[in-house]
């Protein structure tokens, strides 16, 4: 599993990536929110990850839902190497839609909302999820007894 400070670079990465303008289509699952996070973590392109998904599922929510750790598809692996970094099955419901609660109180308030097709929401989100997780991280090392490593 990845270190907390590594998935918050891989995301502040991924914004980076869409606000300098790299191709980003919210329907297409390599080009989407979550299809975006997916290449910045692995080497897969938007087309290699696109053809792991199959005709199947089209969306990373749909996938989400009907995950099976252990089926070993190509998509499977996809949604580990989320998994590994640190991301939930309801993170990644919540990365494609752009609705964290949380993340949205970050972003300064719980009723903003953002347009899950736009890159520079999505930028937005990103950075303010890496920011979340980087805190928790940090509150939980404060919090834990003196002479526990992480």
């Amino acid at each position: 599993m990845l270190q907390p400070q590594e998935l918050a670079r891989a995301l502040r990465t991924t914004a980076e990536r869409l606000e300098k303008g790299v191709r980003y289509e919210w329907g297409h699952v390599g080009r989407c929110n979550c299809g975006h996070v997916v290449q910045t973590l692995t080497d897969l392109d938007s087309t290699q990850i696109y053809r792991a998904f199959g005709q199947e599922l089209t969306e990373w929510s749909e996938h989400a839902r009907a995950f099976c750790e252990t089926s070993n598809t190509e998509v499977e692996g996809l949604f580990r190497t989320l998994h590994e970094a640190g991301l939930t099955h309801q993170d990644v419901l919540h990365l494609e839609y752009l609705s964290d609660p949380a993340v949205l109180r970050r972003l300064g308030s719980a009723n903003l909302e953002l347009r899950r097709n736009d890159p520079s929401d999505a930028a937005r989100y990103l950075r303010a999820l890496a920011d979340l997780r980087e805190e928790a991280r940090a509150h939980e090392t404060a919090a834990r007894p003196v002479g526990q490593l992480a």
